[in-house]
């Protein structure tokens, strides 16, 4: 705790190595997070890009958080996936992936993974903003069931009851239900 104040503190006189530190320490979770919402590569690096961004101007602004940069940089990533969906839904363009079936796969088992892909994607959205949070920094963020009570001030009975019903819905909407 007491090392992310004085990473903060450092971050807001806007020294690189704790800028750089920052991103180390979380861009992989961030990534994570985002990826799990929008379970696409590039879209999801893009996104990740943007919270750091983000950061980095209110550091500049003297916006930035004075305590918990953890927690901020979720709400700005959850913000970000939010603006992402707003704007395609806006937009009302459907974008066809094209990218290159990899090279361990063939081209029925690409299309497999690409098939479920899309149905996790769409069985995801079809849950309530509370259970895609839960998933998301349970496996995106990995965030232990305490912090993530903490995060959402819900106890973690309810948390562990969210993820429940998210994982139960899932898979049954998946196929792998009753």
């Amino acid at each position: 705790m007491q090392e992310d104040l004085d990473l903060l503190r450092r971050a807001r006189a806007l020294e690189q190595d704790a800028l750089a530190q920052i991103h180390d320490t979380y861009y992989a979770a961030i990534y994570r997070y985002i990826a799990l919402r929008i379970n696409d590569r590039e879209t999801a690096e893009d996104l990740t890009s943007e919270v750091f961004i983000r950061l980095l101007n209110a550091l500049q602004d003297k916006t930035a958080p004075e305590r918990t940069l953890r927690g901020w940089l979720f709400s700005v990533a959850s913000r970000v996936v939010k603006d992402y969906y707003r704007k395609l839904y806006r937009s009302k363009e459907t974008e066809l992936s094209d990218t290159i079936p990899g090279h361990e796969l063939g081209p029925d088992k690409e299309l497999e993974k690409k098939s479920m892909q899309t149905a996790l994607r769409n069985a995801i959205t079809e849950l309530t903003e509370e259970q895609q949070n839960v998933l998301a920094l349970r496996y995106g963020f990995e965030m232990p069931i305490r912090e993530v009570a903490r995060l959402i001030g819900k106890s973690e009975g309810a948390v562990k009851m969210l993820q429940a019903r998210a994982i139960a819905a899932l898979s049954k909407k998946l196929g792998r239900g009753e």
